[in-house]
């Protein structure tokens, strides 16, 4: 997988399609979101975009352990984003487009939304436990406000899948 959008063309394709765009980690709330960007995307005709963001190996004391690490990483991402990539597909009608990057997830994400003007929705789950809804959404809601171009969708971690399918 490579940095440019992919399963089916760009995400430009069409000026007035709603591209959802969900950030991807190992969260258990990622799925409400995702899920929820699915139901929005079937119910408007819309299409999903995911972001992955490879954050930075911190052990660099070895370079061919590093690299090795950084493979391994992204072998894991690709894997990851094909699973949720035939998931899309089911719940949603159509494959998602793709973006895998290495970086910081919010710099990635901002760089993300000032490149590509199709997507239209950012699309978060807040997470259940109370230490807060997560960092990159009270970055988002802090210093990152900013520098958004498109609304936020914060769904609750909470929700259920039967909770979506009623409320979307």
């Amino acid at each position: 997988m490579q940095d440019d959008p992919q399963a089916g063309g760009s995400a430009g394709e069409s000026a007035r399609e709603r591209i959802f765009l969900v950030v991807i980690d190992e969260s258990e709330e990622m799925r409400v979101a995702l899920h929820f960007a699915c139901r929005r995307a079937l119910r408007t005709g819309g299409r999903v975009a995911l972001l992955y963001v490879q954050e930075p190996a911190e052990f660099q004391h070895w370079m061919a352990v590093g690299d090795l690490m950084r493979e391994e990483a992204r072998e894991e991402a690709e894997s990851l984003l094909q699973k949720l990539s035939a998931e899309v597909q089911q719940w949603a009608g159509s494959f998602p487009i793709v973006y895998l990057r290495e970086g910081k997830r919010n710099e990635e994400l901002e760089n993300l939304l000032a490149e590509e003007p199709s997507i239209s929705i950012l699309v978060l789950a807040a997470s259940p436990e109370s230490s807060g809804p997560g960092p990159l959404i009270s970055y988002l809601v802090g210093k990152g406000a900013a520098k958004l171009r498109v609304p936020v969708t914060i769904v609750p971690g909470t929700l259920t899948d039967e909770e979506i399918i009623g409320i979307s």
